[in-house]
């Protein structure tokens, strides 16, 4: 697989919390020497990243309800209403994890649906991280298909900051539940070429990476994300 390749399956992360203006002019840069998918900011920085990208095909993405996706429904959706006025193009929300776990689908379901009907308005995409780290292999299947009734149109595997970072077991239940159906984010974690394209053969569609410069150039990445 050519660097090209992995790179346009790249949303690049950009969401620690001690990163400034300065760390996103730098990191936008990086995004469009390389020519990655998107820049993947936090909700706050969704101007300023479409303006640093501007022309230069990198999409922007953001997080939503990050990285607990504790927030009451009606919340998300006056996030997802600011995020898309910003102009975000692809919105990556986390799933309200203790609901899950307390098995309230319906909420699940209801919280993930009303972001979607939103975002999809408007032709954004919606990703919805599962945080798998927190969940068993069965969860993580019933989170797939909790995700495909809300209309959902990517599942993802972690936010980075929480336990656990995607995983080849993650993966394949991800792909054989729903990957015919909807398309499969492998984040966290991440920090070689070969893990990169390891979780593309397995048929993840999308990555989350922190640092994609190292990986795009085959080296091991230091730090967490």
């Amino acid at each position: 697989m050519k660097k090209e390749d992995v790179a346009k399956t790249i949303d690049h992360a950009v969401l620690k919390p001690e990163f400034t203006a300065a760390d996103l002019q730098k990191h936008a840069q990086m995004c469009i020497e390389n020519k990655v998918f998107s820049m993947c900011v936090k909700p706050c920085d969704i101007k300023s990243a479409k303006a640093l990208l501007e022309g230069s095909g990198v999409k922007v993405s953001c997080v939503l309800s990050f990285p607990h996706g504790a927030d009451a429904t009606p919340v998300k959706v006056f996030q997802a209403k600011q995020a898309i006025k910003d102009g975000v193009d692809e919105i990556d929300m986390v799933m309200n994890i203790g609901k899950f776990l307390g098995e309230d689908y319906h909420y699940v379901v209801e919280d993930i649906a009303s972001v979607v009907e939103i975002a999809h308005n408007y032709g954004v995409l919606v990703k919805v991280i599962q945080e798998s780290g927190f969940l068993t292999l069965e969860q993580v299947e019933k989170a797939c298909e909790l995700s495909y009734m809300a209309g959902a149109d990517f599942v993802k595997t972690s936010t980075g900051f929480g336990p656990g970072k995607a995983t080849p077991e993650v993966i394949d239940v991800m792909v054989k539940t729903v990957g015919d159906k909807m398309k499969v984010k492998a984040s966290g974690g991440i920090r070689t070429w070969e893990e990169a394209v390891a979780f593309l053969d397995q048929g993840a569609d999308r990555l989350g990476i922190g640092s994609t410069e190292a990986v795009l150039n085959g080296a091991k990445a230091e730090g967490n994300y």
